[in-house]
């Protein structure tokens, strides 16, 4: 059952250029989950929506602390960006290792992206069929679970610091069907590792392929053979040992899948790159050119 808790919604003016910050939360299968995001200054019908997902640990709020240059261009490319919390700061992701509370009890994270959806559709007029998820680390296996299970439901994923699990810690039936994904992943990441293996924050979360195996994932879906286009990119913060190069699959009307590795990146996001206006500028590739 999912049902709309009216009536509690808590409206802060808060830390980010003043804006308001809303606090909701809907009730999903006997499970009160919530979300928060920048009360919209500009109208919203018929615009996009942006998750954006915490790492394991973490929470909505203080994730939203560090949206930077993006909130300029919410009113510009008529989006929302909205911060669901993860259930006891765990996401229920595909990573069959995990011993999150979420993952033991088996939360239902798809009924509760939907409600999401919903409310959305009806209080603010979001296109359904501009819907994107994003998320860093653990948020970034949240993104690939979406990918995995509701492709018919968002335009595309992109997932920071986050390799796909391996065929033994894969918890997830995928669909198989292609969605528009980008990944940014460092080479150096202790977390995260760049030629795959063992995760682990502390406590093993499992074994995970590597950064190239899951952008091959992805590209394969979507119909891709031979070799992505490469090319170095911009480096605006010279002198800190990080350079971030990129590679593409790009095709008129097949999904875009794209890699962008950080050279010495660790687990973060990286010094060189504003990772929320990064992303938007992937998925608002996916907008242009193709019917609403």
């Amino acid at each position: 059952m999912v049902k709309i808790i009216t009536g509690l919604a808590l409206i802060l003016t808060g830390y980010a250029a003043q804006a308001q910050v809303v606090y909701d939360s809907l009730l999903v299968e006997g499970y009160y989950r919530t979300f928060c995001f920048k009360k919209p200054s500009h109208d919203t019908r018929g615009g996009s929506l942006v998750f954006a997902m915490h790492g394991s640990g973490g929470t909505a709020a203080a994730f939203m602390k560090h949206t930077g240059k993006i909130d300029e261009k919410m009113s510009v490319d008529h989006f929302m960006l909205v911060f669901p919390q993860g259930y006891g700061k765990y996401w229920n992701e595909c990573r069959k290792a995990s011993t999150a509370e979420a993952n033991k009890i088996d939360i239902n994270e798809e009924a509760f992206f939907l409600a999401m959806i919903d409310y959305f559709v009806g209080k603010y007029g979001i296109n359904r069929k501009k819907v994107f998820a994003s998320g860093v680390s653990g948020g970034g296996q949240m993104a690939y679970k979406m990918g995995l299970r509701l492709p018919d439901r968002f335009r595309a994923v992109a997932a920071l610091v986050a390799n796909m699990p391996s065929v033994d810690n894969m918890d997830c039936v995928a669909s198989g069907k292609p969605v528009a994904t980008l990944i940014i992943n460092g080479t150096a990441d202790p977390v995260n590792p760049d030629e795959g293996g063992e995760m682990k924050a502390g406590f093993s979360l499992g074994r995970v392929v590597s950064t190239r195996e899951s952008f091959a994932y992805w590209a394969r879906l979507a119909g891709y053979e031979g070799e992505p286009e490469k090319k170095a990119l911009p480096d605006p913060v010279p002198g800190n040992n990080i350079s971030m190069e990129s590679y593409s699959y790009k095709k008129e009307g097949r999904p875009e899948v794209t890699l962008i590795r950080v050279i010495n990146g660790v687990h973060g996001q990286p010094e060189d790159m504003d990772f929320y206006t990064e992303v938007w500028d992937f998925f608002k590739r996916q907008l242009n050119g193709q019917a609403d």
